[in-house]
């Protein structure tokens, strides 16, 4: 293997949403520093269970939806 091509491993600190922190170790940052996240997965909808929205640019999802309505559905 090369010398000295993998990155740091060091300790930090990471601070969730709600204020809860925990150690891990990770190669962003310095030895001590402190990641404040915006976004976790106690406040993300991917992980809390949010309503899915399409957005329906142009008609594109109508004229789907229009076009394979009945595709699946035995009659």
């Amino acid at each position: 293997m090369k010398a000295d091509i993998h990155p740091n491993y060091h300790m930090i600190k990471v601070v969730m949403t709600d204020g809860t922190e925990y150690m891990t170790r990770s190669t962003w940052g310095k030895e001590g520093e402190t990641l404040n996240l915006d976004i976790d997965p106690k406040s993300h909808p991917a992980w809390t269970g949010g309503t899915q929205q399409l957005m329906d640019r142009g008609g594109r999802v109508s004229r789907f939806q229009k076009k394979f309505s009945g595709f699946l559905k035995k009659d």
